[in-house]
């Protein structure tokens, strides 16, 4: 709009290659849906490729090892969203079950996952090889 502040424009601006991603994916109603979940998955993991990548660089720039950036910026980038989302379900309930349940399912999805995933893809690996 024109009477919108300047950083409001900048937040608009600096979104729109997440919106043409998200008009990228093709609409639920073809294939039951299973055509927009696996383009969804396929865009997760470009964009968790470039992430993984632009974190690298910018550890290599400032002169951190990689798995430093990992457990600081990466971790960081990963975890504010679910703080937030507690944040949002403590206030809005009095008793602030959904903000336990938020926490406690999202730890417990990223450490099942993020262990034993990467486990089971490591012990195919050097079964395999």
């Amino acid at each position: 709009e024109a009477g919108s502040p300047w950083y409001i424009k900048l937040i608009v601006f600096l979104n729109m290659p997440w919106k043409v991603i998200g008009a990228i994916i093709p609409p639920v109603q073809l294939f039951g849906g299973w055509l927009a979940f696996f383009v969804a998955l396929a865009f997760i993991g470009l964009i968790t490729a470039v992430i993984g990548d632009l974190a690298s660089l910018m550890g290599c720039a400032i002169g951190l090892k990689d798995s430093v950036v990992a457990i600081t910026f990466v971790a960081l980038g990963t975890s504010l969203p679910d703080t937030f989302a507690s944040r949002t379900a403590a206030i809005a309930s009095p008793h602030a079950d959904g903000a336990i349940t938020n926490v406690t399912g999202s730890n417990s999805v990223n450490v099942f996952l993020g262990l034993g995933l990467t486990w089971v893809i490591a012990s195919i690996y050097w079964a395999v090889n």
